[in-house]
């Protein structure tokens, strides 16, 4: 997507490390960072200047080069892959990409395992822009729809966190029938919730909306309902970090909130994702999900501009009062109106899953 005009990937080789935008200084700065080494990169990812799942595994998938060139042995190799895995527990893309490229140097021998890691950490990516793309041209056609029964009006659509470009490698899931439906002339408005603990929303998502000139509103988490009661949501779409095989989607704290309004008010609820996300070993989303707990100081601090232009830290929760801060909570498949993919849309159900990626039981 662009920025300032000009267009960027989040993640990508820059000689022999690798370069992301550092999503901790947005939308004050925007900025790159360079990965030089394994520990880096699992330090990148472990404290969020990489988020997002499309963009956390195809980051992985690049720091494999890095311990492909950083390992002398095949012990030594899975040891930093295993460090690599471990950063982020429920985001699925992560782990699936380090495997996809162990696998893959496994096939080509260890001797080529700088040359192959390199190769298969493109593809990831490439693949990564390409689904998104593709999710983008399924979402549209529901977008569409909506546009043709509200002729005069915008489409109103409210998304929960980030699941934009930021959050992959280029286009994004939940914003890619957006930015598909504004290319195509639809008129259409975003609802952003802040997203909090840490205001993803607020600040990547409104942020990448303004670059690309479409229409939107940030909200407090809390409105959504109020939105919803009042019709002023034609449909929600968000991304997603995990999808059980069931249609359970395990998304950022909040999302299965969002869900039961959805459903109590008719409007309908779409889940946008790569085939990556999917995890085909997880039955039940909701008992089987590993959901990562953060630190408090997500929760008892925000940061933000200060009139005279400084990025400051400030605590909004008493001294000695305890936080709780889980990342991501699960919207069971029931309140799923559908799975918009790269293979293109189909019931958050096991039996329509298996049937649009061709598998069987």
């Amino acid at each position: 997507m662009r920025v300032a005009g000009e267009h960027h990937r989040t993640v990508r080789l820059a000689g022999n490390v690798v370069r992301v935008i550092d999503q901790r200084l947005l939308p004050w700065r925007f900025e790159f960072l360079d990965l030089a080494s394994v520990d880096a990169a699992a330090h990148a990812i472990r404290e969020m200047a990489v988020r997002g799942a499309g963009c956390i595994g195809a980051t992985a998938g690049f720091a494999m080069t890095l311990a492909a060139r950083e390992a002398d042995s095949w012990r030594e190799l899975e040891k930093l892959a295993g460090l690599l895995k471990a950063t982020r527990p429920t985001a699925v893309n992560l782990a699936w990409a380090v495997d996809r490229q162990i696998e893959a140097i496994r096939e080509a021998g260890f001797d080529r395992r700088v040359e192959t890691a390199v190769m298969t950490a493109q593809a990831i990516a490439d693949e990564d822009a390409a689904a998104c793309e593709a999710i983008g041209r399924h979402g549209l056609d529901i977008i569409r729809a909506i546009a043709a029964r509200n002729p005069g009006r915008p489409v109103n659509i409210l998304t929960h966190c980030n699941a934009g470009w930021l959050a992959f490698v280029d286009t994004g899931s939940a914003t890619a029938p957006v930015y598909a439906a504004h290319a195509a002339g639809i008129p259409v408005h975003v609802w952003v919730d802040e997203t909090r603990p840490r205001n993803q929303g607020a600040r990547l998502t409104a942020w990448e909306l303004a670059q690309e000139g479409v229409p939107h509103t940030v909200i407090v988490d809390n409105t959504g309902g109020h939105l919803m009661q009042h019709a002023l949501v034609d449909m929600v779409i968000t991304g997603a970090d995990r999808v059980s095989r069931a249609g359970d989607v395990a998304n950022k704290i909040g999302t299965y909130l969002k869900a039961l309004a959805a459903r109590d008010n008719g409007v309908p609820f779409y889940v946008a994702l790569p085939s990556s996300t999917l995890d085909w070993s997880l039955r039940d989303g909701v008992a089987e999900t590993p959901i990562e707990r953060r630190g408090e100081g997500e929760v008892t601090h925000l940061e933000g501009v200060t009139a005279g232009g400084r990025v400051e830290s400030v605590r909004v929760v008493p001294e000695g009062s305890p936080a709780a801060n889980y990342a991501f909570d699960v919207t069971p498949a029931r309140l799923v109106t559908g799975l918009i993919t790269e293979r293109g849309v189909c019931a958050a159900e096991e039996g329509a899953i298996r049937a649009l990626h061709g598998k069987t039981a």
